[in-house]
């Protein structure tokens, strides 16, 4: 079984991280929070994800910035937590690992508690997300990586 690793940053309403302990509670996951870190040693690990919040349309930096110093031959997937899903999301990170020769084998997305905005001034949307279905789709989605071939 290969060695795993999500690296993730989540602000906001902590959704993202919400998803990320759910995954390392379930499987033998290495979480690295983007935020706290200027580096990441990706060596022994060969399967890597990549977790954000939406901003914009767009992972936040600081883990696009980490998933710019990959190693080459790595397993790489994203995974997001947004208001409203858009095909786009993700592809950020699919661009990056082909560029650094790593292997993008999918993303998983789902919705997550957003505050932004003119949603502030009616108590947000998707208050109660990601919720235990979202969860179990993540870990569904995180079950089919773990079935690949390597």
């Amino acid at each position: 079984m290969s060695a795993s690793m999500i690296v993730y940053a989540s602000h906001h309403h902590g959704n993202t991280k919400l998803l990320v302990n759910h995954l390392t509670r379930q499987y033998k996951i290495t979480a690295v929070n983007a935020e706290e870190v200027s580096h990441v040693n990706f060596a022994s690990y060969d399967l890597i994800g990549f977790a954000s919040g939406i901003d914009f349309g767009r992972f936040y930096p600081q883990v696009t910035d980490l998933a710019g110093i990959l190693p080459p031959g790595k397993r790489v997937y994203a995974l997001y937590t947004c208001a409203k899903d858009q095909e786009k999301y993700g592809s950020e990170i699919e661009t990056i690992a082909a560029e650094r020769g790593c292997t993008y084998v999918g993303k998983y997305g789902c919705k997550g508690y957003n505050t932004y905005g003119p949603w502030k001034i009616v108590g947000g949307m998707n208050r109660t997300h990601p919720d235990a279905n979202e969860l179990a789709e993540a870990c569904a989605f995180y079950e089919k990586l773990l079935s690949l071939p390597e």
